[in-house]
């Protein structure tokens, strides 16, 4: 008589706030025989509900980190958090090492510019903010909330700032206006803004993907010059850009392709 063989359910967490992390923790969710937890940074008031388990907040640097997938049991460790989130990024890294746990990054491509695009790229928020023209200006900021303090140390401009979440805008930025608005955006929604404010400058971080393409569009088709700030270096790991790719990477770690449907 052949005895059944049976397999623990591998224990994924992954480290969310991204499109890719939404749509695959919703694969996850219906595949059989596998337990994923989402976590999120919590730097969004009302994150889009998912349907995995999720838990909320930061665990304390790479050591809070691996003693969580120590206790917690994890297997495997997925980051699909946003390309300019470098520290938990680093702190993925360095815990995946120190507890021996298969570590997988979903990571967009960057954009490239095309015909048309004026950009002028840089290697930090500060730097884009410091190379705007010295007299006032329009400037559209897609930089984030974690920017504000940045825009604040070059007030005299006009800056239309778009964030997810509502906020109260410091003084130094009286002469600005603030949106809060969830993407994914439109290019002629965000092109008839630009035309509305009069804007001459965009601020962006090249975050890739889709979702906030369109104000790159949208500069593009206006001749609006764009300050492009490149992505912070992480330290090597293993890396996919799809939640399908993600997927045929764990069915690679712990089970056949067929039984989580890829």
């Amino acid at each position: 008589m052949t005895k059944a063989i049976t397999t623990t359910p591998p224990r994924i967490l992954l480290l969310g706030g991204t499109t890719e992390a939404a749509t695959l923790a919703d694969r996850l969710a219906t595949a059989d025989n596998i337990e994923a937890t989402l976590s999120l940074a919590g730097r969004t008031a009302n994150p889009a509900a998912s349907t995995l388990p999720t838990r909320v907040g930061g665990f304390g640097g790479s050591d809070g980190l691996a003693a969580y997938l120590r206790q917690e049991k994890i297997d495997l460790l997925i980051d699909a958090t946003h390309p300019f989130a470098a520290q938990i990024s680093a702190n993925a890294v360095a815990a995946a090492a120190a507890t021996n746990i298969p570590l997988l990054a979903i990571e967009r491509p960057a954009w490239t510019p095309v015909e048309g695009d004026n950009w002028i790229e840089h290697d930090s928020i500060d730097a884009a903010i410091a190379a705007l023209p010295t007299e006032p200006q329009d400037v559209f900021s897609g930089l984030g909330r974690q920017a504000i303090d940045a825009l604040c140390r070059a007030p005299l401009h006009r800056y239309l700032i778009r964030v997810v979440d509502p906020l109260e805008l410091p003084c130094e930025l009286i002469n600005s206006e603030l949106i809060a608005a969830r993407g994914p955006f439109r290019t002629g929604e965000d092109a008839r803004l630009f035309a509305d404010y009069d804007i001459r400058y965009v601020l962006a971080k090249n975050a890739g993907g889709s979702a906030a393409y369109a104000k790159i569009e949208a500069a593009r088709q206006l001749g609006i010059a764009v300050h492009m700030v490149r992505r912070p270096a992480i330290p090597d790991r293993t890396k996919v850009s799809s939640a399908d790719e993600a997927l045929t990477w764990i069915a690679t770690h712990h089970r056949s392709r067929s039984d989580l449907g890829v």
